[in-house]
C-alpha cells in the first residue's frame, strides 16, 4: 500500500465537496478565531496530545478562519484496536477524514463501510455518524473540518 503523508492532504479538500448552496452574505466568522492569512508549518512533534477515555490520542494541529472566510480545523487522531469509539454524533460542519493507518468502520445513514489506508471519508453537514477501529493495530487518521460550527 502507498504511504500516506501530510503532502497528500490537499487532495482531501477536493475529494468530496458540499452541495453548491450559497448563503446570503459572507459566512459568519467564529469568535476568537485566528485568521490564517500566511503560510506556516505546524509540526506534530511540538503539539501536545489530548488523551481520550478509550486510550486514544488527538493532536489539534490547526484552527482558524481562511482568508476566504471559511472556518477550518485540522486534527490527527490515533484510535487503539478494540477501543470504544465516540458515540454516534451529528455535526453542523463538513469533515474530510483521511485514513493513514489501520481500518475504520464508518457508520452513517444506516450503513457501515470499511475504510483503509489512503481512503477518504466525507461527512456531510448534519450527518449522524461514528467511526471505530476494526483493525488489529492502531488506526491513525487526519480530520479536516470546514464551515458551519467548526472550531
Amino acid at each position: 500500500m502507498n504511504a500516506i503523508c501530510r503532502r497528500n492532504v490537499s487532495s482531501v479538500f477536493s475529494a468530496a465537496g458540499e452541495p453548491s448552496t450559497t448563503p446570503a452574505g459572507p459566512p459568519p466568522v467564529p469568535e476568537k478565531s485566528k485568521t490564517l492569512s500566511r503560510s506556516e508549518v505546524f509540526a506534530i512533534g511540538r503539539m501536545p496530545a489530548t488523551m481520550s477515555r478509550n486510550g486514544g490520542k488527538t493532536w489539534n494541529m490547526l484552527e482558524g478562519v481562511l482568508a476566504t472566510g471559511e472556518a477550518i480545523a485540522l486534527h490527527e487522531s490515533l484510535q487503539p484496536a478494540g477501543s470504544a469509539p465516540n458515540p454516534p454524533h451529528t455535526i453542523q460542519h463538513s469533515e474530510r477524514i483521511l485514513v493513514q493507518e489501520g481500518t475504520l468502520l464508518f457508520e452513517h445513514e444506516g450503513r457501515s463501510e470499511r475504510v483503509g489506508p489512503g481512503g477518504v471519508i466525507f461527512v456531510a453537514t448534519g450527518s449522524r455518524h461514528a467511526a471505530r477501529n476494526v483493525g488489529d493495530g492502531t488506526a491513525k487518521y487526519l480530520v479536516i473540518a470546514m464551515g458551519g460550527d467548526t472550531r
